[in-house]
Order: structure tokens, then sequence, then C-alpha cells
């Protein structure tokens, strides 16, 4: 780094410190990158700023950005591919700092409603050889464009991010690794518990029917013991299925986990699906989150396959004490008071009543279609 005064650099070393122990703090990978990038936009006082992790098929795993709003995004459209100046970068993996991004050869263009960014910086996080993903920052706040003192600042933020987000994805195969454990011990209790309940079921039903005829008070005996059985058995099923909560929502959480279901969804279909979440999920049941996430996954599933839309939407909100799911599409919609054909209605119903909350879906024929879940929070 640049000589420079001894005040000067204590502030630089307590801004760097600063946004670092704010990145640690953060355990998902989702939340590192976001907190990465909200950092060195301010480290280096830029308008815009991105982070940029490369997948294996010529896009981007993950890319969030700060000074674009949620409106401007959907504008945009899909994630950036690597061309241009990121797959320069992917490619070199050095720093670039430009007066004015667009006056560079490696540039090549952005969609119509991207911002138009003019000086610029970006630097490699990189564990080792292996480059974990590229910060951009753009337009900066005070006049003079970005300096060289500020790519050696963003370089040392980077290094020091690269560790964050090493730490982070350990942090996340261990806990998937965990749910892995919990599952085939969930696995295990089911075979020990259920099928021992199941086996005692079928052969009392066995003595049951030997017995009706011959001994109609002892058969019904029998069959009395197979009721109980039977609600043991249901209580049982019903505890380790409660257990057997997706592993999505043990990596992401429930608003993260509905984003990236969505995503994919929107990249996979002719279809577009968008999501969208306003407040804190906060500490929600375990319960509650597995009745949310596949309600949205059932609801969604049913627009795609049955109502013929262009546009499907998922919203999910939480305001107070309530947390509400909504999925509207545009698409043929139908009779509700119709005879149910196959939508999964009866089950996402039943989803809800075990939340303790309701379920009500709104269609008539032309008019779209929107299926309201709302639970305690």
């Amino acid at each position: 780094m640049t000589s420079e005064p001894c005040g000067e650099r204590d502030a630089v070393l307590h801004a760097v410190s600063s946004a670092v122990l704010a990145v640690t703090r953060h355990l998902s990978v989702r939340e590192v990158l976001q907190v990465i990038v909200r950092s060195a936009r301010a480290l280096l006082g830029a308008r815009y700023a991105a982070l940029g992790v490369p997948d294996e098929d010529g896009s981007f795993a993950e890319f969030v950005a700060e000074g674009v709003s949620d409106r401007q995004w959907e504008a945009i459209g899909p994630l950036p591919r690597q061309h241009g100046m990121l797959a320069a970068m992917l490619r070199d993996a050095t720093p670039v700092r430009l007066p004015d991004i667009r006056d560079d050869p490696r540039f090549e263009w952005w969609p119509s409603a991207h911002p138009v960014l003019k000086d610029f910086i970006g630097v490699p996080i990189r564990d080792g050889d292996q480059v974990l993903g590229i910060i951009f920052l753009s337009n900066k706040r005070t006049p003079g464009g970005f300096t060289s003192h500020d790519q050696d600042l963003l370089t040392l933020f980077a290094a020091h991010a690269a560790i964050a987000l090493t730490n982070a994805r350990l942090y996340e195969r261990g806990r998937e690794l965990t749910v892995v454990e919990e599952r085939t011990r969930v696995a295990r209790e089911l075979h020990d518990a259920v099928t021992q309940k199941l086996f005692s079921l079928r052969l009392t039903a066995q003595a049951a029917a030997s017995l009706v005829h011959g001994h109609p008070g002892r058969a019904l005996a029998e069959i009395e013991r197979v009721e109980r059985l039977a609600g043991e058995a249901l209580a049982e099923l019903r505890a380790v299925i409660v257990e057997l909560r997706p592993a999505e929502l043990d990596r992401h959480g429930l608003v993260e986990a509905l984003r990236k279901h969505v995503a994919l969804l929107d990249r996979l279909n002719p279809e577009t699906v968008s999501f969208s979440a306003a407040g804190e999920a906060g500490d929600l049941p375990a319960a509650t989150e597995v009745t949310v996430l596949r309600v949205a996954q059932e609801a969604v599933h049913n627009a795609l396959r049955h109502a013929g839309a262009s546009s499907i939407a998922v919203r999910l909100s939480m305001p107070g004490s309530r947390l509400t799911l909504e999925i509207s599409d545009d698409g043929d919609g139908f009779d509700v008071d119709a005879p149910v054909r196959g939508l999964g209605l009866v089950s996402m119903r039943d989803r809800a009543e075990e939340a303790g909350g309701a379920l009500r879906v709104s269609s008539e024929p032309g008019a779209g279609t929107t299926v309201l879940l709302e639970v305690p929070a």
C-alpha cells in the first residue's frame, strides 16, 4: 500500500477492520456475499457495487449488487453471463481500474435498463489459484474516479473477504453433513418405530378376520386394538415427517429457499415466474416453514401445468404476527365452486390447517387464479 500519514493509515485500517468484522459475523454464503458488496461500496464511496461468483456453465452461480433497486433488476433481466469485462476478469484474475469502462475494448454491452457505469474498479476474491468471485465497483461519489490507493484498499479487503467466504462455505457444508446424518437417524427411527407398529397392525387385523364368524366378541376387541395401533402409527409417522425438513430450508432459510426455487422455475419455463418478499421472517416454527414452502411449490406447479398463464407471481409478506403467502397467475382461471380435479387443493388446505392457518383460492374463468395462505408467524 502506498505511504500515507499515520492518521489516514489508521482510519483506513479501521475501515477495513470494521468491514471484515461485518462479513465474518454472517454465516450463510448469501449473507456474506451481500455484506462484502455493501462493505466494499461504503469503503470506497461507490454508487454501484456488485459481486459475481462464477459457475461451471458460463454464467454466475450467485450475483449480488448494491445501488440497484429490485424494480431495476426486474427490468435488467436474467443474471449476467460471463462476457465482456466480466469474462476478462475471470480469465485473467487481475485487478482492473478504468476511468471509463465504456472506452475499454473489452467492454461489449449491457441491457438497456442497466445503469450507466463510468469509472470502474474490479478486484478478484481469490483462494490460492481459485477465483471465488469478483468485486466490481463503479461511479465513485467523489470526483476523479478510483485511485491506486483505492485499488490497494480493495485488494486488501478482498483478501480478508476470501477468508470469510471460504469459512461460510465450510460452515454450510458442515450443516449439510449434519442434515444428512439427521435424515439417516430419522429413517432408522421410521423403520424401527413405525414399521413395527404397522407389522403389529397387520397381525391384529388378520386375527380379527379369523375370529369374526366364530368369536365376534373377541373379533370386536381385536378390531378396537387395530384402531388404537393405527392411531399410534399415524402419530409416530407424523412426528417423523415433521423432522424430514427440506434440506434447502436448513441451508438457506425460508425466504432464500423460495427465491432460489422460483428463480430455477423461471429459468426452466417459458412463463415468467417472479418472487418478492416484504418484512422479516424471523424464527418460524420448522413445521410452518415446511408448510409455506410446500404450498408455494404445489401452487406454482399447478399454475405452470394447468393455468395457461404467461406470468406467475409469488409474494411473501410478514406483517405483524401473520405470515402471508400469495401465488397469483394471469391464466385461464377456473370455477372454484366446481368439483376439484387434481389440483392438490385439499392437500394444501390440510397443510394450512395443520400449521394453524387457512388457505383461500380465488379464481374465475378467464381471470386468473390467486392462492392465499395465512399462517401464524
